[in-house]
């Protein structure tokens, strides 16, 4: 049996597929299970034990985190290449016209996905997306259509030795020891999900200069001028520096600096899909998006979010309120729930 599973773009999304993984390869220990990732994003699954082979989907470069140094490809020369593997089955975990047409043009017999954005006809079995309802669920919704067990959901990641190397040799070079330790996340895939700037200045100087916490960032090289602007809202001297590693490390050597976090606090974004496929507690903060959907997925996070009737729209057009789903939500209020999760 050879099944493909096509979940290309995002890191976050990709990292929400695992538990569809583990349960599918339950269901088939012997089976060649390879799947279709986006550039940069799938490195989130370079060392997933659930699959066999990773093949990188990379046509556009839409994102910023798709800006590799390789060649692009056209769509057709990824049905080329997948029609010469003879997939007996696939699983379309993304929702797009095209993702279905790419598994119906391949040849694959079987084709479960989503009956979403017309494309049912490109499906051999068609499975509702519930809206209101995490992702990992609507993932595993998939697999239940075709009958096949769902037996856990939990999240997972895998740090490998290489790259936990590495942030131990950052950690010895700056010193680093005993401590809290948090990541803090500014940035977000598109710029109406990133929580006001000045509001995590003021998040910033109390974890340091209250408590005492060693502050990292982490994201692409462009990153880090986000991180400069948020530093020059900060009139008043910090205690301990915050260390930005933006444009200095890998996906994998990413989430192996956050897998030494006692916590990650930011916007929504794939980084805390990140910490919380390691188990780091997250305090995540949700704007326009639907936080039901698409909050840190586990008991021991904790999602804010604004409880405006505009709520969620999904940023399906400009928003006539400035953001306020945003900033309505103060940094006393993830000052107040910092306090009580950690520091009680």
């Amino acid at each position: 049996m050879k099944i493909l599973v096509i979940r290309y773009r995002f890191i976050g999304d990709t990292i929400l597929t695992v538990p569809f993984l583990r349960n599918l390869r339950r269901a088939y220990p012997d089976a060649q299970i390879d799947m279709l990732v986006g550039p940069v994003s799938g490195e989130v699954l370079t060392d997933c034990p659930y699959v066999d082979n990773l093949i990188v989907f990379d046509t556009t470069r839409k994102f910023k985190y798709e800006n590799t140094k390789q060649e692009k490809k056209g769509f057709f020369s990824y049905v080329n290449l997948l029609k010469k593997q003879k997939y007996d089955k696939a699983y379309v975990l993304k929702r797009s016209f095209s993702s279905a047409a790419l598994a119906f043009l391949s040849g694959i017999k079987e084709r479960i996905g989503f009956g979403t954005e017309h494309r049912g006809l490109l499906l051999t079995k068609r499975v509702p997306y519930v809206k209101n309802r995490h992702e990992v669920e609507c993932f595993l919704d998939i697999l239940r259509a075709d009958n096949i067990p769902v037996t856990d959901n939990y999240l997972e990641n895998w740090v490998n030795e290489a790259a936990e190397n590495k942030i131990n040799e950052i950690f010895r070079d700056l010193d680093i020891h005993e401590g809290t330790k948090a990541l803090i996340h500014a940035t977000s895939g598109n710029i109406f999900k990133q929580w006001p700037l000045e509001y995590f200045a003021e998040l910033i100087k109390y974890l340091v200069n209250e408590k005492s916490v060693q502050i990292f960032y982490t994201g692409t090289a462009n990153d880090a001028k986000i991180y400069d602007q948020i530093h020059n809202l900060i009139e008043e001297e910090l205690t301990v520096k915050p260390v930005n590693l933006c444009g200095k490390l890998s996906l994998v050597e990413s989430a192996a600096l956050i897998n030494k976090m006692n916590f990650a606090v930011g916007s929504d974004s794939g980084t805390l899909h990140i910490a919380a496929s390691l188990n780091i507690p997250v305090v995540g903060i949700y704007g326009p998006m639907n936080s039901t959907k698409w909050c840190a997925f586990g008991d021991i996070h904790t999602p804010l979010y604004s409880d405006l009737p505009c709520v969620p729209c999904e940023l399906s057009k400009k928003c006539p309120r400035d953001i306020a789903c945003l900033k309505n939500i103060t940094p006393d209020m993830v000052i107040e729930k910092i306090e009580d999760q950690f520091f009680h």
